[in-house]
């Protein structure tokens, strides 16, 4: 794809030229000797490169450089000037030019210094799309969940992401925390900045401190070098902090007064560095509880507590399993090009039946596995691992699922109804084989669709 570029020269000859020579190197060129008709331009057209001269009647190349640099950051501008105009050209540089060039030059300088801004464009280009990929991967319309839980966890992104408030997300392992700190970050004015995560519990408190705050040279054996922290590396974006209640007393105090006062030093250093972040915590603990206990500060935990996100495990959210299960099946049939459309009915029961203790987690790498051994287009019951077909667990499963206070006989009444219909359903309504799919006779069943007002269909 060849790189678009606006040269802008009130010297209509020289304009020509130039134009000329770039076509040659197989460059797009737009020639125009009118700055204003020049900026008119790039509201409506795909322009990589801008090259401008300096000096031009109505409206000079720095002018041209302040409307780019304010409106379209990501283009770069060469400038073109008299070699009596260094100075200003200098100035140019010094409010954000890609480059100068002095005239008269020749045409191997020029193309040199094009061939730069042109990849520093397509760099950035490709940023660009990289941002706008991350953000619909991690925005908040891209989690899946149309229960009323899910739901509720939707309308606080919403209504949080926009402040800067600190939020707190507490919910078990696997239930989709940091896809949440993401679409937080998205949802945010810091969208464009840096999002940086750190898992609290992967690093002993030592290493933790350095990690999060940077050490200066020498502060300690093996610092070679300074090293900035993650709180500086997520200024002005979000810095989400994984297993919070992980971290020991000492980095508990060092970190509320980052959040009181925005400051803080690196390891063996003595200058206070200002921060503009945003933090995001998570927990897989009860916080309140760990206060109590005298394990996490309790400054601290009302410090982040401001915003509370409550993650629902996968077990209370089981209208969201079906949905969840076809996006993964989707991801990762297309990621190991396989042709598989979908489960069957009976594995899907099973699916859906499951407990799922690991949460999201867990239901994700289960359906990667029965991709990947897949040797039709449906993953039937067989292909699931054993433990989702244990008999007993499904049974737990099920009977966690019912409300801790009950009138049993009626709810096994409940129950017995809803397997002789199930069986019914699953028999296409002939007797005979639902009575043998629920190993009874068949006048018992026959006894027992009267008894619940069953009808055939």
């Amino acid at each position: 794809m060849s790189t678009n570029i606006l040269l802008l020269d009130d010297e209509k000859n020289y304009l020509l030229v130039l134009q000329s020579v770039l076509e040659d190197e197989g460059y797009s060129v737009t020639g125009l000797s009118n700055p204003e008709m020049g900026l008119a331009y790039l509201e409506d057209s795909e322009v990589d490169v801008i090259v401008t001269d300096m000096k031009m009647p109505g409206m000079t190349g720095q002018d041209v450089l302040e409307h780019v640099k304010k409106s379209y950051p990501h283009i770069p501008v060469l400038i073109m000037t008299a070699f009596g105009s260094i100075e200003s050209a200098v100035e140019a540089m010094r409010i954000g030019a890609f480059d100068y060039i002095t005239k008269p030059f020749n045409n191997e300088e020029l193309l040199l210094s094009l061939d730069k801004a042109a990849r520093f464009a397509r760099t950035q280009q490709e940023n660009r799309l990289l941002r706008q990929q991350i953000q619909e991967r991690f925005g908040a319309d891209n989690i899946i969940g149309r229960g009323k839980a899910m739901q509720s966890v939707l309308e606080m992104v919403h209504r949080a992401g926009p402040s800067k408030s600190t939020v707190l997300i507490s919910g078990e392992s696997g239930t989709g925390k940091e896809l949440v700190a993401r679409a937080i970050h998205n949802a945010s004015p810091r969208k464009d900045a840096s999002f940086i995560s750190v898992n609290c519990a992967a690093l002993n408190p030592g290493v933790l401190e350095s990690e999060l705050f940077g050490h200066e040279k020498g502060s300690f054996t093996g610092a070679t070098a300074m090293r900035k922290g993650r709180f500086e590396s997520a200024n002005h974006g979000t810095l989400f902090l994984d297993e919070i209640g992980e971290i020991s007393m000492d980095t508990q105090v060092k970190l509320l007064r980052v959040l009181q006062e925005r400051t803080f030093e690196r390891v063996g250093g003595a200058d206070p560095i200002e921060v503009d972040i945003r933090v995001v915590a998570a927990t897989n603990k009860n916080l309140l509880d760990e206060v109590q206990k005298g394990n996490f500060r309790e400054d601290l935990y009302y410090r982040l507590n401001v915003v509370s996100i409550e993650m629902p495990p996968l077990r209370e959210r089981r209208e969201d399993i079906p949905l969840l299960a076809a996006f993964f099946l989707e991801k990762y049939a297309k990621e190991n090009t396989k042709p598989i459309k979908g489960f069957s009915t009976a594995a899907m029961d099973y699916i859906s039946a499951y407990e799922w203790p690991g949460n999201v987690r867990q239901l994700e790498n289960v359906i990667e596995r029965c991709v990947v051994l897949a040797s039709g287009e449906v993953i039937d019951a067989e292909e699931l691992p054993s433990e989702l077909r244990d008999e007993e667990t499904q049974l737990k499963s099920a009977v966690d699922l019912l409300p801790t206070k009950l009138n049993l006989a009626q709810t096994m009444e409940r129950i017995e109804a809803a397997l002789v219909r199930r069986a019914l359903v699953r028999s296409d309504f002939v007797q005979v084989k639902a009575a043998e799919l629920l190993e009874i006779s068949k006048s018992l069943l026959q006894y027992k669709m009267k008894k619940y007002k069953l009808t055939t269909k």
